[in-house]
């Protein structure tokens, strides 16, 4: 165990104010996530050096399209999450506490010696929610950053302003869950909405690479006015180049009861977020031709061409197409 950051004293009690929920955590409790207890009057990680799920991964499946194309990604997760989204897709880590599942029992420094036995250009905090291991990922971070190697959270992006900013001196990417509005959040996931756009505007303004994927549910976050609203948010308040990855819903966990999305609403939501102004807007978890490459703005010259998470060409060079248009991205490292 680790002595946790982020708390402080709450008359009899502890409060937990790493994320908004800012849990007050009684002796031997634990916070929403499960993983971060008051023991003897200090806060614990319940999860530090113990993660549940260790892979080697495309970067194109986190996904990361604009940043370092091509490459692989040391991907690590532990059990927890400060939310409890009905379609949760990794429910089963997700939801359980620490020592329910095998852990791996890995340092960071281990951590960081496996990504370059494997190649690995970055590392990714992923799979649950990285915020509920914040520790764990702060100091693989550090040691990476040492080493040349990137660092990757792909996060629900529900954390407290003070946690994020200290992360962002080693985070050097980011996909950020943008879930739906205020409503969605309330009623599918336990949470709100605006704690993830301050996370997504402070990340911007911090130069972290961004890029966003939106889930589309059918009948709960489909409706095109909803994903207007959600366009127009994300091109005043970030940029018109931040990729935006459209996603394709499959029945899980709670809402096995809905349909999986059809690749109609997802080119219908694409053609939305491109006519608010959006340029590189991308389709996930569906079988596309053409919508899962990058085009130039500009000239529109295809550039980069995928095949579901494989990359088939690259035409980026020093960061741009061939007729000067500089393209929003990492290319190289």
């Amino acid at each position: 165990m680790k002595e946790a950051l982020y708390y402080k004293k709450k008359k009899n009690k502890l409060q937990c104010v790493l994320c908004p929920k800012n849990c007050i955590i009684s002796d031997n409790g634990v916070g929403f996530c499960g993983v971060r207890k008051n023991i003897k009057n200090k806060i614990y990680s319940l999860v530090y050096n113990k993660p549940v799920s260790i892979a080697v991964d495309p970067i194109e499946k986190k996904p990361l399209y604009h940043f370092l194309p091509s490459s692989v990604s040391l991907s690590i997760g532990t059990v927890g999450c400060n939310l409890t989204c009905k379609h949760c897709q990794n429910w089963e880590i997700a939801r359980a506490l620490p020592g329910i599942l095998p852990e791996y029992g890995i340092s960071p420094k281990e951590l960081v010696e496996k990504a370059i036995e494997n190649n690995c250009k970055s590392i990714s905090y992923t799979y649950n929610e990285p915020t509920v291991f914040y520790e764990y990922v702060l100091d693989t971070a550090k040691l990476a950053r040492k080493k040349g190697i990137k660092n990757i959270i792909v996060s629900n992006g529900f954390i407290n302003e003070e946690p994020l900013k200290g992360w962002c001196k080693y985070i050097d990417a980011a996909n950020i869950d943008l879930k739906g509005s205020d409503r969605f959040y309330r009623d599918i996931t336990t949470a709100w909405l605006k704690p993830v756009q301050d996370t997504l505007k402070i990340l911007k303004e911090k130069k972290v690479w961004l890029e966003i994927t939106n889930l589309i549910i059918p009948t709960l976050n489909d409706k095109p006015k909803e994903i207007e609203n959600m366009c127009k948010w994300i091109k005043d308040n970030l940029g018109i180049d931040v990729p935006l990855h459209l996603s394709a819903f499959h029945p899980c966990y709670k809402l096995n009861h809905l349909p999986k999305t059809s690749p109609k609403t997802l080119f219908k939501a694409r053609s939305i977020a491109k006519k608010a102004g959006l340029t590189h807007v991308y389709i996930g978890n569906v079988h596309s031709d053409k919508e899962n490459n990058t085009y130039c703005p500009k000239c529109n010259k295809l550039l980069i061409k995928r095949e579901w998470f494989e990359v088939r060409q690259n035409k980026i060079v020093e960061n741009k197409c061939s007729c000067g248009k500089e393209i929003a991205g990492v290319w190289i490292n």
